[in-house]
């Protein structure tokens, strides 16, 4: 048994796709060379068909019952082929063994393996901490620091675990966590978690929460149970199989205690087989998928696209996502009569040209885009945590956070100004010339272009959009304003997302959630589906999805909603005309008017039927205005 067990654990590998088709195609010729009545070898070539395809059905369907009283579709598929076989029908027998492999081939190349990602989120986490021990460095295994140890993290090194910082200032990216676009400067006091990784400048840190409690392993937790936690879509044949065996052998008995015909029977038993309803929903869904292939997602879980059509919520994620994920200079305000706004935005572009901070690259890119020279720069320096200093033109030009200029005894005056796009989730840069405050610079995310007429297009399909971010609330609300989303929920870690998506869970509500970003991985597992942006995205986060939009054009998603709900119209209609066709099929066996080779014929027929109307989604398309 367990020599059984383990081949039919091989035969259903996604691996083994290609030896499976091999065999269907044996099995198809066999079965057209019988129809046709070649006999090269003076053997009916539909044994070849029973033997490759209907032995492992019946081996599955004897498993099944034997070791968990599973009914299954394949329960009534085994007793038409016995019967058939028994009564000489041995056509009947390897049409229907054949059909059924067939579908359950499609089902394969649709439900493709989930691949969790967890193995990269392993990669993030920091191997070696550098630990201080009355001032000497010594480099351990990052899982053999205690609480309490005093660390050392240089630039460019990923935080070991999670403390506080007790000597140094830095910038940290912490898009790992937060999914913040831009990093943030830390100094004395300040806490840093583990996965993230330090920018500039060198500080020391205490460490706080190690080994299974810290930070990036929480991540890997949550990813784990949230993959567990996601119900898998059971086959509408497979569902609906005890009721159909039973019916089928009841039909059988009763037909053949009344007619006294065997074959009439055996007729009911290949007729009641659920060839068109097996077929019905992987049709469908390989057709979905090539329909969506081709406007940019690239569907991983089979079924993504049947709990997609239940969705009622759709979650987004904020920075990569509803907008570019870069920041652009959105405004230069002049403070002083000596400097133009074009003076000070050439001469804040001219200072951060060496800098290797992403502010100070945007900075650049946007001034450069304007068509306008740098100028000139001498004894450029970077201060970590706090901007940068260069002489521009002879001038001495500081450019940065207030921190930066209080430390040159700048005095930066009150204005309103600033606070206003403060309030819009901007951020500022301070710029002083020759130590006198001469404005600022505000720099902010920008909304996708489409981004607002998807949000609308999604709204008509009653779609509830919900923003998820883990930027300031300010920032959240001037996005959500923008795109006219209602639902906000920000400074979002990890686990908030994950939990938020539990309470709409819990109420009843299918989600679909939407990221890019490593912290957006476990809610993208917990939602019943997930889709992340292919271009921008971690991979983490891609491996964690259901779908990826390969070429983040996010105008194209209520496109693919509006194919899931379609999809499910096609598999409805499909399932219909099956079990139809059916029940006039058994009534015509049931009067003698079929035999089982016209009987599986019929079948055939059907099939045919819904694989051809389910082929029209290839080319399906709503019509949507972006």
């Amino acid at each position: 048994m367990k020599q059984i067990m383990k081949k039919l654990e091989e035969l259903m590998e996604i691996g083994g796709t290609k030896k499976d088709i091999v065999l269907l195609v044996i099995s198809g010729i066999s079965i057209i060379c019988s129809l046709l009545r070649v006999k090269p070898f003076s053997f009916d070539l539909a044994w070849v068909a029973i033997i490759l395809c209907g032995l492992p059905i019946i081996l599955e369907a004897i498993i099944g019952l034997v070791t968990e009283f599973d009914i299954k579709a394949d329960v009534l598929v085994s007793l038409a082929l016995i019967a058939s076989v028994c009564i000489g029908e041995i056509f009947a027998a390897g049409e229907v063994a054949f059909i059924m492999q067939l579908g359950g081939l499609l089902e394969e190349l649709t439900v493709a393996k989930a691949r969790a990602g967890i193995e990269k989120l392993v990669y993030l986490t920091p191997q070696t901490a550098r630990v201080l021990h009355m001032d000497k460095e010594d480099i351990i295994p990052a899982e053999q620091v205690m609480v309490g140890d005093r660390i050392r993290v240089l630039p460019g090194e990923t935080v070991p675990v999670d403390g506080i910082i007790i000597k140094g200032q830095t910038s940290i990216n912490q898009a790992v966590m937060t999914g913040e676009s831009l990093p943030v400067d830390k100094t004395i006091g300040d806490e840093v978690s583990s996965g993230t990784v330090n920018q500039f400048g060198t500080f020391e840190m205490e460490a706080t929460k190690v080994g299974e409690d810290s930070s990036i392993q929480r991540m890997i937790r949550l990813v784990q149970s949230a993959d567990a936690g996601k119900a898998k879509i059971v086959g509408i044949a497979d569902r609906w199989a005890t009721w159909i065996v039973v019916i089928a052998l009841s039909a059988a008995v009763i037909t053949w205690l009344i007619s006294g015909q065997i074959i009439r029977a055996v007729t009911i038993l290949v007729v009641f087989c659920p060839c068109a309803l097996v077929l019905a929903t992987p049709t469908a869904i390989m057709a979905a998928i090539g329909n969506a292939t081709k406007h940019g997602f690239l569907v991983r879980q089979g079924d993504a696209l049947e709990r997609l059509a239940n969705a009622k919520i759709i979650a987004f994620d904020k920075t990569g996502t509803l907008t570019y994920g870069t920041p652009k200079v959105t405004a230069v305000h002049s403070m002083s009569d000596l400097v133009t706004e074009k003076e000070l935005y050439q001469m804040v572009a001219s200072a951060e040209q060496y800098s290797e901070h992403p502010l100070g690259k945007a900075i650049v890119n946007c001034f450069k885009k304007e068509k306008c020279d740098l100028a000139r720069v001498e004894n450029f320096k970077m201060i970590p945590g706090r901007g940068v200093s260069a002489d521009v033109e002879r001038k001495e030009v500081l450019a940065g956070n207030q921190e930066l200029l209080k430390a040159d005894n700048v005095t930066i005056p009150e204005f309103k100004e600033a606070e206003d796009y403060v309030e819009k989730g901007c951020t500022i840069i301070y710029v002083s010339v020759d130590s006198t405050f001469a404005g600022f610079l505000a720099l902010s995310d920008t909304v996708r272009k489409e981004s607002e007429n998807m949000i609308a297009e999604l709204s008509k399909l009653d779609i509830r959009p919900v923003l998820l971010t883990g930027d300031h609330e300010n920032a959240a609300d001037t996005i959500a304003s923008q795109l006219h989303i209602k639902e906000v929920k920000a400074n979002c870690m990890p686990e908030n997302k994950l939990e938020y998506i539990e309470d709409y869970q819990k109420n009843g509500m299918q989600v679909c959630m939407i990221g890019d970003g490593v912290n957006d991985a476990p809610a993208l597992k917990k939602a019943d589906v997930g889709i992340a942006m292919g271009g921008v995205g971690s991979d983490i986060a891609v491996d964690a999805a259901d779908i990826a939009l390969v070429d983040d054009e996010v105008k194209e998603l209520p496109h693919l909603v509006a194919l899931s709900k379609h999809m499910m119209i096609i598999i409805k209609l499909n399932m219909t005309f099956s079990m139809t066709l059916n029940f006039i099929a058994i009534t015509l066996a049931i009067l003698g008017i079929l035999n089982p080779v016209i009987g599986a014929l019929v079948h055939n027929a059907g099939s045919v039927f819904v694989i051809i109307n389910s082929a029209f989604l290839l080319k399906w398309r709503k019509k949507i205005i972006i």
